[in-house]
């Protein structure tokens, strides 16, 4: 039955028209994008499910900064106390030598004087060993703490280690001198003991140096992995999606022909009034 009225198989066509023009929509945004999932409209479980993953990712950029400034604040007391123990070393000799007794006292005051020098030149260190505004050698800080996740919710602690002379690692006194064989004598063991003290302290912060840079190693994987684990959600396959817009557009074409057929069908009622 032909009708000017109702055309069927017109609306048919434009249905199919509109189907294939919202497709092929789809597909240029996704190539545009290169995004499969660009929006919540898209699918909105895996799209809340990639923005909390994203939120993970920028949590590990602060946790990677963290890490970073502590590792490097212990990174300067390790030095310093590196520098601290080679001095220690050149005033061991200065104080065995001093306490040689059969030194002239022009002698033993030339060792004092260098010695002295030596001591006062450990002070320094100690209080110029600072990165960030923390110092972890001079006992003005009980700890630092670096981020150890992307909620905040864990930490990892570096303990100070204080450095500074008449302390309980550097025992050796502020006002220690080699004027006499006697308080070179007791410098030689006081150095000693300063030594081994320092040795252990160094490997605490060897040890907090190596655990710090383990975790960044850590998080810089964890980063890796959850972005890719983003692309696998939410990625578009633009190998896939450009095959798929050629065809789109092919059809494109032949629905607009069919729509323009299935419009000359009511042109057909007029050859019966001829």
């Amino acid at each position: 039955m032909a009708s000017v009225n109702t055309n069927y198989g017109a609306m048919v066509a434009l249905q199919q028209l509109n189907s294939t023009n919202a497709q092929l929509e789809t597909t240029q945004t996704r190539i545009n994008t290169g995004l499969k999932v660009s929006s919540a409209k898209d699918n909105g479980a895996i799209y809340a499910i990639a923005q909390g993953m994203r939120a993970d990712v920028t949590g590990f950029g602060v946790v990677s900064e963290s890490l970073d400034r502590a590792s490097s604040t212990v990174d300067v007391a390790i030095a310093a106390g590196e520098a601290i123990s080679d001095l220690l070393i050149d005033m061991k000799e200065k104080a065995l030598s001093a306490s040689d007794a059969s030194l002239t006292s022009t002698q033993r005051s030339a060792f004092n004087e260098d010695f002295t020098a030596l001591r006062d030149q450990i002070a320094t260190i100690v209080s110029n060993a600072e990165f960030n505004g923390v110092n972890l050698i001079n006992n003005s800080t009980a700890s630092i703490n670096a981020l150890a996740n992307a909620d905040g919710s864990s930490v990892l602690t570096v303990l100070d280690e204080n450095l500074s002379l008449s302390g309980s690692i550097v025992t050796l006194t502020s006002t220690a001198q080699l004027d006499t064989v006697t308080n070179a004598s007791t410098a030689v063991t006081t150095i000693e003991t300063s030594l081994n003290n320092l040795n252990q302290a160094l490997a605490r912060l060897g040890t907090s140096s190596k655990s710090l840079e383990v975790h960044s190693s850590f998080i810089t994987k964890l980063t890796d992995v959850t972005e890719k684990g983003i692309g696998n959600l939410v990625d578009a396959d633009l190998a896939k999606e450009s095959a798929k817009l050629q065809a789109l557009q092919t059809k494109q074409q032949l629905g607009v022909q069919a729509l323009s057929i299935a419009n000359q069908a009511s042109g057909i009622a007029l050859s019966f009034f001829r």
